[in-house]
């Protein structure tokens, strides 16, 4: 049985390595530009050719997000990035302007076409038009319920349906967002959204000058337009059952260690739903790791049909169960070389996260020394380069962690 894709985000070519290591099956990147993540570190041209590259040896998979809405003056360079993406041997481009799909059917007519999310594709007919235009793949609206989804793939037997399990949710319909540009300047549809929906809110009485009054539901104010975090971890098998054919994560601009944690989980939830069906619900291991983590609350959002329930008002963001200590680059004779993330010291206990069995065993640090070999009892530079006695066996890529 051919298992269902993990698909991840990689903003940088380092966090392309963090996904694939931790057990992503494909992964989705942005160029320079046309894509929504302008402010994510992206690809040149030759990067993504070695990302191509890279991928492939691994026996896995990259898709290019060309997602941005087109302009007229966007179309002779576009033209010619599809041409380029084509040449490099990409898997697929996610796009969303009916204009851009014209046009790589036009001058790259080989090229596998995704279509993004922002398309806001809610029903069957839609998907089938989509089809007929030459689209492999769709990206669903995250509005779908599971049942919904069920009902467009036996409608759509032949088209491949992604979607998202997992990570931020916008509060405007599929991502298509004018509050950005509205009070920034900066357009989400052509890939700069400022997040302005994360912001902290007040209100300004505008028959008084200069009076305002904060929004107050607690100490720490109000985030309505904050929405929770999707975390489909529990229905793994609904999903796949539906007829979906590949699991989305969302975060470009999140970190490695957010992606590690993140893909690690639904890896092993995956596997383990494979051998064992549903039993794995029963194992706490997943959800307990989605917490370690940066995350706001969670949600199921629509999977289950309308859900009142998916705003955030607590906060933006909270910080998760443990906290990021630092990434391994190399381990030999009990002794692992790592970069330092955030602080920790001698008498520390740390928990490593890892693909290999090694995950989530702990170890006490009992010494840390410097490249010098000076002894360090208390570890505070950033990124420096230490190395810790370790008994558990780990691997470049492995991290380590503190719960908090």
């Amino acid at each position: 049985m051919k298992k269902i894709e993990l698909l991840a985000p990689a903003g940088n070519f380092s966090k392309l390595k963090t996904a694939l290591n931790f057990g992503a099956d494909a992964v989705y990147v942005g160029g320079k530009t046309f894509s929504l993540r302008a402010f994510s570190d992206n690809f040149t041209d030759d990067e993504l050719k070695s990302a191509v590259e890279y991928t492939h040896s691994l026996g896995k998979k990259l898709y290019v997000t060309v997602n941005a809405f087109m302009k007229n003056a966007d179309i002779d360079k576009l033209s010619e990035y599809f041409k380029f993406l084509y040449s490099i041997n990409v898997d697929a481009v996610i796009v969303t302007d009916p204009g851009a799909i014209y046009l790589a059917k036009s001058v790259a007519p080989n090229l596998e076409l995704h279509l993004s999310t922002q398309a806001n594709t809610l029903n069957k007919l839609s998907c089938k038009f989509w089809k007929e235009q030459g689209v492999k793949r769709i990206v669903l609206a995250r509005e779908l319920s599971i049942a919904e989804i069920k009902e467009i793939n036996e409608y759509n037997s032949e088209l491949e349906l992604e979607a998202f399990i997992h990570g931020a949710m916008c509060i405007s319909y599929s991502g298509r967002c004018l509050l950005s540009n509205y009070l920034t300047g900066r357009d989400s549809n052509r890939g700069e959204c400022v997040q302005a929906c994360r912001w902290n809110y007040g209100i300004k009485d505008l028959s008084k000058e200069g009076d305002y009054f904060p929004i107050e539901e607690d100490e720490r104010g109000t985030y309505i337009l904050n929405s929770k975090d999707l975390n489909l971890i529990n229905y793994v098998g609904e999903m796949i059952s539906a007829g979906v054919c590949s699991f989305k994560i969302e975060g470009r601009m999140k970190g490695e260690y957010y992606l590690a944690t993140v893909i690690n989980a639904y890896r092993r939830a995956i596997d383990e739903y494979y051998e064992k069906g549903d039993c794995y619900k029963q194992n706490p291991l997943y959800m307990s790791e989605l917490k370690k983590t940066f995350h706001r609350a969670f949600t199921t959002a629509y999977a289950f049909g309308d859900n009142a329930e998916t705003v955030n008002y607590e906060n933006s963001q909270s910080t998760g169960d443990a906290l990021f200590i630092a990434t391994v680059l190399s381990y030999e004779n009990g002794v692992a070389t790592v970069e330092m993330r955030n602080r920790f010291k001698v008498g520390d206990v740390l928990e490593v996260l890892s693909p290999s069995e090694s995950f989530n065993k702990t170890f006490t640090v009992t010494e840390i020394l410097d490249l010098n070999g000076e002894e360090v009892l208390d570890a505070k530079r950033v990124q420096q380069i230490l190395k810790v006695k370790c008994d558990i066996p780990l691997a470049q890529g492995d991290m380590l962690r503190r719960i908090i």
